[in-house]
């Protein structure tokens, strides 16, 4: 029998093999009148033979082991048969958020250097536009529509094709950060890392083969096959999953029985707001993990109620190194929700099995060694920094952020995850936000997570931002804050009784009196990917600039 090797793609032939006739993923066709969602089904032995197809379709047209390939595919079934095609083949896919903006997009393109594009109609002509970015395409395949199924009947085959036999540290991938405090960055993973993940995700949250996933972030619905789990595509905008209709959603989420689903805050609170409001319960969920930023406590106790069965979990990582740690809301409300608003951080659990955590004291200098470090005492607020086998050790070409978001330690690297944090005596950590949106102030240094929880359980308040005033440190504070829809203040009496509320709220903060403004905004700006990370630099910028301090 043909020897693999580590190369991932394995996993979806071995599922194809034990349980063939099993539902791989359920495609969203249309919705009927009665608000159901009718879906096309494919089963594992079919994914496997699909992506064979494509594998040798992609071959053909000469992307072989090592090449570089832009994908741009819309998520669901197409998106899975393809990146597993790659995979096959030993080639690179490159991935990045289509939503960040066309400047960022090219930028990245433009650094990935692929020399393939595997894309739907609208990106493959957009390559042909006389755009730097796209100089290095060399191939091109089309994917969608009657010619691409027909492309890949005439390439299908009921012997398996063998898999491109690889090592644990041949590259698998290239996918890019979300770019939420600076210019997006591609991650160099390798199958061995692949592997590790999809280990440390089933082990961590006991997944089951034959259960079913809803991923509400495209990328996690990759790891399904290599899981043995369905995956139902959920009919949403990837690049604006706040402004999602939520009735589809949670009709496949009833109607499919679906046991599983990784999402951002902002979609789920739009699920479970429609789900109240409709008086809908999701009793077939069993495991519900919300990341991408600080989860409310109000949101969890809501989902609670709505999904009894479910147990929900606060996963924290990041793009280069996920997952990190965990925690369940049963103990994260029942312990940490009253220490979070006093300004004892956001918890985000215990490291999961094979990761190790540390906290160091800050340096904004290259540490080439784990020596060069300086260990934070237990409680004391410092840079997090994380190893494990699911680590990744590199960004693609670019060596200067390698070493300053790396620590070589002998044969394993340790991740500067660029947030600030702590681990108390009982060995939870605390996360305080982002190392580059702490506030220098003459007082001290605020910390985002330090004090936003204390304003986010205002009822009226949707979100709020710590943000710094002023050009340069130390910087004056100030809170933005997006009130909930029907409650922005409409005069200055309004405003100034909503801000003695906040403060009202926060008065047993040690911290809060440091905000020497707050602002009100419609909207904040946030990420992309999850729609939940706020762009503190930017409204930083630009309440500087309204205020001219």
């Amino acid at each position: 029998m043909h020897d693999p090797g580590r190369n991932v793609a394995r996993h979806l032939r071995a599922a194809a093999t034990q349980t063939p006739d099993l539902t791989a993923t359920l495609s969203p066709l249309s919705v009927s009148p009665t608000g159901r969602v009718v879906h096309a089904p494919c089963t594992f032995r079919q994914l496997d033979q699909e992506s064979d197809a494509a594998a040798r379709l992609f071959h053909a047209q000469g992307i072989t082991q090592g090449t570089r390939v832009l994908l741009a595919v819309r998520p669901g079934h197409d998106l899975i048969v393809c990146m597993f095609g790659l995979l096959k083949l030993g080639a690179v896919p490159v991935a990045i958020d289509p939503g960040m903006g066309l400047e960022s997009y090219l930028n990245c393109v433009r650094h990935a250097r692929p020399t393939a594009l595997v894309s739907i109609r609208s990106a493959y002509w957009l390559s042909w536009l006389p755009l730097p970015a796209f100089h290095s395409l060399e191939h091109r395949v089309t994917v969608g529509g009657r010619r691409w199924r027909q492309q890949l009947a005439q390439c299908t085959s009921h012997e398996p094709r063998p898999l491109m036999a690889l090592a644990a540290d041949d590259p698998a991938a290239i996918l890019f950060t979300s770019g939420s405090t600076g210019a997006p960055k591609g991650v160099a993973y390798t199958h061995g890392m692949f592997d590790a993940q999809i280990e440390l995700i089933r082990s961590t949250y006991r997944i089951a083969p034959g259960e079913v996933d809803m991923p509400m972030l495209p990328v996690f619905a990759l790891f399904n096959p290599a899981l043995g789990m369905t995956t139902v595509t959920p009919l949403l905008d990837p690049t604006k999953p706040a402004s999602a209709d939520p009735a589809p959603i949670v009709a496949a989420l009833i109607s499919e029985r679906v046991t599983n689903s990784f999402g951002s805050p902002a979609i789920w609170a739009r699920i479970a707001d429609h789900c109240d409001r409709r008086r809908l319960t999701l009793p077939h969920l069993r495991r519900v993990l919300i990341a991408g930023a600080p989860v409310p406590d109000g949101l969890l106790a809501q989902l609670q109620r709505l999904a009894p069965q479910a147990q929900l979990h606060t996963p924290y990582g990041a793009t280069e190194c996920l997952p990190v740690s965990t925690i369940e809301a049963h103990e994260l409300l029942a312990t940490q929700r009253d220490l979070a608003r006093r300004g004892g951080g956001t918890c985000v659990g215990r490291a999961v099995a094979g990761v190790e955590i540390r906290i160091i004291r800050e340096t904004d200098e290259p540490l080439g060694s784990l020596a060069e470090t300086t260990p934070c005492a237990p409680g004391e607020i410092g840079e997090i920094i994380a190893t494990g086998p699911s680590v990744t050790r590199a960004y693609d070409g670019l060596p200067n952020a390698t070493a300053l978001a790396k620590i070589p330690d002998g044969d394993r690297v340790w991740h500067r995850m660029g947030d600030l944090g702590c681990i108390g005596p009982d060995g939870l950590l605390r996360f305080f936000g982002r190392r580059a949106e702490k506030v220098r102030t003459t007082q001290g240094d605020l910390y985002t997570e330090a004090l936003e929880p204390a304003f986010r359980v205002h009822p009226k308040v949707a979100r709020c931002a710590l943000i710094g005033l002023g050009k340069q440190a130390p910087k004056v504070a100030a809170l933005v804050v997006e009130p909930k829809e029907g409650h922005f203040p409409a005069n200055t009496g309004e405003r100034e009784t909503f801000i003695e509320s906040l403060r009202a709220q926060a008065a047993d903060h040690p911290q809060a009196a440091a905000i020497q403004h707050v602002f009100f905004q419609r909207k904040l700006p946030v990420d992309v990917r999850h729609n939940a990370k706020i762009h503190r630099l930017q409204l930083s910028k630009e309440w500087t600039a309204r205020t001219r301090l």
